[in-house]
């Protein structure tokens, strides 16, 4: 079965994506996680190479308790940028949660050597937690 190119049936271009990513993203600033989600999920579905729409849905879906879900996101992510420290851990976070420790320590070992200083110490944190 072909694909449909839903932006080109809906006969919307960027600028309707990006309501829904403004959208999206003001619910996500006020910790309405859940209604971000919605509009995050429609924009990965109109746009399903978007590194910061995927970044951002996986990010949700590890806010949300969906662990699998994040690190489908992530990696679809990594798919496309394959050195992204901020999608490298969240998907440590999540493969955390699901018990996957071995994985998890990894990657964090590997994010905790990134020159982001911020991202560094929560690798490092994830460390000392899990190690």
């Amino acid at each position: 079965m072909a694909q449909i190119d839903w932006l080109d049936l809906l006969g919307w271009n960027e600028e309707q994506i990006l309501d829904l990513r403004f959208t999206g993203y003001n619910y996500l600033r006020q910790g309405l996680y859940a209604r971000a989600l919605v509009f995050f999920e429609a924009i990965v579905s109109l746009k399903p190479s978007n590194l910061y729409d995927l970044q951002t849905l996986g990010a949700l879906y590890l806010q949300l308790g969906n662990f699998r879900g994040a690190i489908d996101m992530c990696d679809r992510a990594l798919a496309i940028d394959p050195k992204s420290d901020v999608t490298k851990l969240n998907k440590a976070k999540a493969l955390f949660q699901l018990g996957e420790r071995a994985e998890g320590l990894a990657l964090s070992t590997e994010v905790s050597s990134t020159r982001n200083p911020k991202v560094k110490n929560l690798a490092e944190a994830l460390l000392l937690a899990y190690k």
